[in-house]
């Protein structure tokens, strides 16, 4: 169907029905309705492409994100979408992996569509991906770094399980071991790891680390890593997990095993998922505004999209320790 089927269906002219898609308030309602109801009942699809070539502006905005199984990514990139929406925007959503070549290959691919602007979670990107990204509206979120590509919405991951770690210091732990999976495109799994170490380091312990290698990310692996830290590191008195799924099922493993949580042992994650507060004993965590990312990442890039300054563009949204009843 073309516009010229809506304009006869409707008994108006094309440039009516186009005023009516383009500029509603321009049309009265009595005309707007019929071209309306016209547009239903022709099943009319406006054509984005020649609409887009006009105005030099897709209404679409690419969000790239390691995985689509972590809620806090999921979380972050509903609040963007949701934000945007008011302004007619489609968000399109590619996977890496935690590959930094297959986000490259995102990112061209992508960018062979035209989107105004970009969503990215992480920090870290090879040389040709800030290349292909250079001039583009781009908001980076999840992390933080002083060589943003444009906009930034994040907190320090270092900062954060360094607090976490001086938390269970106070609490009269020593022997603090890390447990976690570092694949060589997570970055915010290095900058934890750098954390926990630097801290560790600031109470004269040696650092102290478990790495699930590929293993997935799920609460069998937080199983297997804490088996792993009681053979290698028997004396271990706390596990800072890097992810509450981790730390959710090693701490299940230990009260089915009756090993005194906090008292023989104090266990703590990072994310703060649904679950954490749920488990018995409840989750000692790291808890980050997702859904203010996202929200907040939106109305930066609205700013860029349109052409306009942002003041600030580099937001540091912080963080919060939670202490339950795991610590």
């Amino acid at each position: 169907m073309t516009l010229a089927d809506v304009a006869e269906a409707a008994g108006v002219s094309a440039q009516t029905v186009s005023r009516v898609i383009r500029e509603p308030d321009t049309v009265g309602d009595e005309v707007r309705a019929r071209v309306e109801e016209a547009i239903a009942a022709t099943g009319y699809v406006r054509n984005l492409t020649a609409s887009n070539l006009a105005s030099n502006r897709s209404l679409t905005v690419a969000a790239l994100l390691p995985n689509l199984n972590a809620s806090v990514f999921a979380e972050t990139v509903h609040a963007f979408a949701a934000e945007l929406a008011t302004d007619g925007y489609q968000i399109f959503v590619g996977t890496t992996d935690y590959r930094p070549e297959h986000e490259e290959e995102l990112v061209a691919s992508f960018l062979g569509r035209r989107p105004d602007g970009v969503l990215m979670i992480g920090t870290s990107h090879t040389e040709r991906t800030r290349a292909l990204l250079r001039g583009v509206p781009v908001v980076e979120t999840w992390g933080w770094t002083g060589d943003p590509i444009d906009l930034l919405v994040g907190f320090s991951h270092a900062d954060a399980t360094a607090a976490l770690v001086r938390h269970l210091a106070a609490r009269g732990r020593r022997r603090i071991t890390f447990a976690g999976r570092q694949l060589p495109g997570d970055s915010r799994a290095a900058e934890r790891l750098a954390g926990y170490s630097a801290a560790v380091s600031d109470l004269g312990a040696s650092p102290r680390v478990v790495d699930a290698g590929d293993r997935p990310a799920t609460m069998d692996t937080g199983v297997a890593m804490l088996d792993a830290v009681l053979d290698r590191y028997p004396d271990t008195d706390a596990i800072v997990f890097a992810s509450d799924v981790y730390a959710a099922g090693a701490l299940l493993a230990c009260v089915r095993r009756g090993l005194d949580v906090p008292g023989r042992l104090a266990i703590a994650g990072f994310g703060d998922f649904e679950m954490s507060r749920h488990l018995v004993p409840s989750l000692t965590t790291v808890a980050v505004p997702n859904t203010e990312i996202g929200a907040l990442a939106a109305r930066l890039l609205r700013e860029r999209m349109a052409g306009r300054e942002v003041t600030t563009p580099a937001r540091d949204v912080g963080f919060e320790i939670v202490i339950r009843e795991s610590s």
